[in-house]
């Protein structure tokens, strides 16, 4: 009786989830006077279904869509790369190598940055690119120095520096995504254009997605056994082959799985593209936002935008619960 009523609740909930799905399905596909004379739900039996929300959306009639499908997709793929590979790395470092970084030295290096960039900003009068550079370049070497002095106080590790990677998603984005807007304001005036451009959303982006590729592929790496390592060492191979050549390859179900998940947080992320684009590199989030026209909510014309934003999201979800049900994920490394 328990088990029908749990198959029952189950399926009511599944017809609660999929409903939404179904109602944009249907509404793309809906001409106006279907949308506007009622509530209607199954093609040919309540409505006539048409294609003209798709041609409307694709000739310009309800502004470019072209453009930000274009932007989305290879934004966001370069972006999930670059995370991923230097993700990748880090992970692999913080698996296979022991970090001690003194607490005194990364409060230096804070204390270096920030009070180094007052001083030349505002008291001599640089600018912010030149400001930060000199600073980069002053507190990083006097920050790696004091790390290798006898300095007392705590000392970090690989835990510490891993939760630091994950807390960087913690606070509120607004934080870093307004900074980031200022930055990218101060580069345009030196004559570097990040702002509404594509290497200024793909380095946003890589930073957004970064700490979620280490948090993922340090347990990958934590998995791959380290006596096939050392048995590469022992025949004189060097860490970058072994790295690149046998933990790669034997970690491609954790590197597939972690960038369909990284391109998932990087293709509906709202609010960075809200700041740093303006026209050309806006993306389909954005999109979706600017629906609204001044004949009112044309529903059929942001159906047919949100069916275009979701569905590649369906298919890195079918495909990642495909991988887990087959195992191709937990039992990848023996």
């Amino acid at each position: 009786m328990f088990r029908r009523l749990g198959l029952g609740l189950a399926l009511v909930w599944l017809v609660f989830c999929l409903f939404p799905l179904w109602w944009v399905l249907v509404t793309a596909f809906k001409p106006p006077a279907a949308v506007s004379g009622g509530a209607t739900y199954i093609p040919f039996v309540d409505f006539k279904p048409t294609l003209q929300a798709f041609k409307d959306a694709f000739s310009g009639v309800r502004g470019d869509f072209a453009g930000p499908i274009f932007a989305s997709i290879t934004i966001s793929v370069i972006s999930t790369g670059l995370a991923v590979f230097l993700g990748a790395m880090a992970a692999y470092a913080l698996v296979r190598f022991e970090f001690r970084i003194r607490l005194l030295a990364g409060l230096a290096f804070g204390v270096l940055s920030i009070g180094g960039f007052a001083v030349l900003n505002q008291g001599i009068g640089l600018s912010v690119p030149q400001s930060l550079g000199l600073v980069l370049v002053i507190a990083l070497p006097t920050a790696i120095w004091l790390n290798g002095c006898n300095l007392p106080g705590p000392v970090l590790g690989n835990d510490d520096v891993t939760f630091w990677f994950i807390s960087q998603r913690m606070f509120p984005p607004i934080v870093s995504a307004f900074a980031l807007f200022l930055l990218y304001a101060e580069m345009n005036k030196a004559g570097v254009r990040l702002l509404d451009s594509f290497p200024g959303l793909v380095a946003a982006y890589t930073a957004f997605g970064l700490p979620f590729a280490v948090w993922l592929m340090r347990d990958f790496f934590a998995n791959v056994p380290v006596e096939v390592e050392e048995a590469a060492m022992v025949d004189n191979i060097g860490r970058m082959r072994i790295f690149f050549q046998i933990v790669l390859p034997m970690s491609k179900p954790g590197l597939i799985a972690t960038s369909m998940i990284v391109l998932a947080f990087i293709w509906n992320e709202f609010l960075f593209a809200l700041l740093l684009t303006s026209s050309k590199w806006q993306t389909l989030p954005i999109l979706m936002a600017g629906q609204n026209s001044s004949r009112g909510d044309e529903w059929w014309a942001i159906s047919v935008a949100a069916l275009i934003s979701i569905i590649p999201m369906i298919a890195v979800a079918i495909f990642l619960g495909r991988m887990m049900r087959s195992g191709f994920l937990a039992g990848s490394i023996k």
